[in-house]
This record gives structure tokens, sequence and C-alpha cells, in this order.
């Protein structure tokens, strides 16, 4: 006959925040163990794509680690992909040549 297993916790339900696995200890008991919820790596805010160089935790764990584990050491560092700071550099310089050429344009004219 198979050993029964109970929660240790009080919560009851099969929830997310409630994941366990099965575990033999030394005196041959089965327990569950509970498990950490999985970790999603930070994200870009423009794109979306996984954030290189930043590490993966719980929010409560970017606490503990240092300053330099949760951003890159450059513009927008730890919330936007370089490729979007390239191209959001790329947009306002064009924007403010293209505001130059205007107003060479309407001397020109005048």
């Amino acid at each position: 006959m198979v050993q029964r297993v109970t929660y240790r916790r009080r919560l009851s339900y099969n929830t997310r925040s409630n994941r366990v696995k099965i575990v033999k200890t030394p005196g041959s008991k089965l327990v569950y163990q509970y498990e950490k919820k999985p970790v999603k790596a930070p994200r870009c805010g423009d794109c979306g794509n996984n954030l290189a160089g930043i590490k993966a935790l719980r929010p409560r764990q970017f606490a503990t680690v240092s300053k330099t584990q949760k951003n890159v050491t450059r513009a927008y560092g730890g919330s936007r992909c370089g490729t979007c700071v390239r191209n959001r550099i790329l947009r306002a310089f064009l924007i403010e040549e293209q505001k130059i050429v205007k107003r060479v344009l309407k001397n020109q004219k005048n």
C-alpha cells in the first residue's frame, strides 16, 4: 500500500504558490517538499525580449543581489535592450536633423 502524504503548511489547495514534490527521507518516509516558483528573466519594455546580462530572480531576491547584477552600464540599462536603445538614439538624432533641415529651408525661403 502507498504511504499517504499531507501538506506541511496551512494552504490545502493545489495552487501555483503551493507546488510540491514527493521526497523520500533517510528514515524512508515520504514527505512533501515545497518548490519555489519558476523565475522569468527581465524583459525589454519596448520589444519584449529577454535582457542580456541581468539575473533572472524572483522579485524579492533582487533586493539581496548587488546593483551590477540588476542593470547594464548603459543608458536605459536595466530597462531596454541594446537594440532598442540604439533605435531610440538614432530616431532622436534623425528627428533633430529633420528640425535643422526645416529651419534651413525656412531661412532660405525668406
